[in-house]
């Protein structure tokens, strides 16, 4: 098994080399080239068998369709909430619209359902439920080893934006019912979505669940984080780009007007993005050149 830690863009990669030769995730669309060279390389000429993406998230599976178009032999599992989706290819449905992101089409040739099992690489992988951050999101476990893949349900210092509540669902619920199957499954390792592996997962799980509860206290806050987190995350793909560009990518942005209208209504869009991006640049996230932002 290799862990291929991958910077934003990108999510990480497990690879399984041996017995069934499996990947879980494959990363965001823009960096589909690099993601198809790891895995030659991790792979060494052993033929792909399986892909499997713990959910739907752009930056999860914007990979599929270049890894299945170098091995089509490859079978694709997703989670059974997502695959009509899929299926029908409905961007709204799978995020990519709301989010102002981008991932090519793929097919999905089954589902990983939680309460069963999936063989990657010569061990059984417990597959468990994990709404939240999606409400479709799925854990790994493989308890001969006691290896957690988490993905977004859990990082060293935290976890990912709560989807659902951009929404106006409530979801801080389906993060703590997550955080405790977690703690219940006691993994010895823990493989997440982003960042490096790590063992202290009790002091990982202190984290999260104060986040968590700073977060349901105050919804306002999360509502300012993921609308950050969103910004950022498309200056990473850009690299660069004008106030006005960001304002105008904002303006057409489903969840970034959510965000707005919800708990920000009182600024108009161009306010609140000039905003949110001096933000970014005194947080030395974002470098402002006169009317030009620059990802750092």
């Amino acid at each position: 098994m290799h862990f291929l830690e991958r910077g934003w863009l990108s999510a990480n990669h497990v690879v399984f080399t041996q017995g069934r030769v499996a990947v879980v995730d494959t990363g965001y669309c823009s960096q589909a080239a690099q993601t198809v060279a790891l895995l030659r390389h991790t792979l060494a000429e052993r033929p792909l068998e399986l892909v499997v993406n713990t959910h739907l998230h752009s930056d999860h599976c914007g990979g599929n369709a270049a890894v299945q178009a170098t091995w089509p032999q490859a079978r694709t599992l997703v989670a059974p909430g997502q695959v009509a989706h899929v299926h029908d290819w409905n961007p709204d449905a799978l995020s990519y619209t709301p989010t102002g992101q981008d991932c090519p089409r793929f097919r999905a040739d089954g589902v990983l359902q939680p309460g069963e099992t999936v063989l990657l690489g010569e061990h059984e992988w417990q597959v468990h439920a994990a709404p939240g951050h999606d409400p479709h999101a799925l854990l790994l476990f493989e308890p001969q080893r006691r290896l957690l893949i988490s993905a977004d349900a859990l990082w060293e210092r935290g976890f990912g934006v709560v989807f659902p509540e951009i929404e106006g669902e409530d979801a801080f619920d389906a993060v703590a019912a997550t955080l405790d199957v977690i703690e219940r499954l006691q993994p010895a390792c823990v493989l997440p979505g982003h960042g490096a592996m790590f063992r202290d997962v009790a002091g990982a799980l202190a984290i999260a669940r104060r986040r968590l509860a700073d977060f349901a206290a105050n919804p306002q806050r999360h509502a300012h984080y993921a609308a950050k987190v969103l910004l950022k995350y498309k200056m990473l793909e850009w690299q660069q780009a004008s106030l006005h560009h960001v304002q105008d990518w904002c303006a057409a942005t489903p969840y970034m007007q959510l965000l707005r209208v919800r708990y920000f209504a009182p600024m108009d869009n161009p306010s609140w993005v000039q905003h949110l991006a001096q933000e970014l640049v005194a947080s030395q996230a974002l470098q402002s050149e006169g009317e030009m932002l620059i990802n750092l």
